[in-house]
């Protein structure tokens, strides 16, 4: 089992910028795959960010150039830095692990980008 707990979402101006932090604990030698999910009522919920154990990414078009994701081995950390951000990023975004057994999720933090 892996909990997760993320934090650093809230309520921002178009153009602003967030970071959001998840941290990991439990069984988490065996994640391979970390990253960021969101999602908005009524629509399904989409990968932003993905960040393998050897450190390759991958991002959502929407997210890309915008928002950059990374880990911290040490701390069991998994981070998402969203720049630029717009109306349209406004979602509940969720931290996500993969291992050999199952995917884990954390409770979700919102983002808000409103003027």
């Amino acid at each position: 089992q892996v909990q997760l707990v993320e934090s650093g979402g809230g309520f921002v101006r178009p153009g602003g910028s967030l970071e959001l932090s998840c941290a990991a604990s439990g069984n988490i030698r065996d994640i391979t795959v970390w990253g960021w999910h969101r999602q908005v009522p009524g629509k399904q919920r989409e990968v932003v960010a993905l960040i393998s154990s050897s450190d390759e990414t991958h991002y959502a078009d929407s997210a890309k150039g915008r928002f950059t994701i990374s880990r911290d081995n040490e701390k069991n950390t998994v981070s998402l830095q969203l720049n630029s951000l717009k109306p349209e990023d406004t979602a509940v975004y969720y931290c996500y692990t993969l291992d050999f057994k199952a995917a884990y999720w954390g409770q979700g933090t919102q983002v808000t980008i409103s003027s």
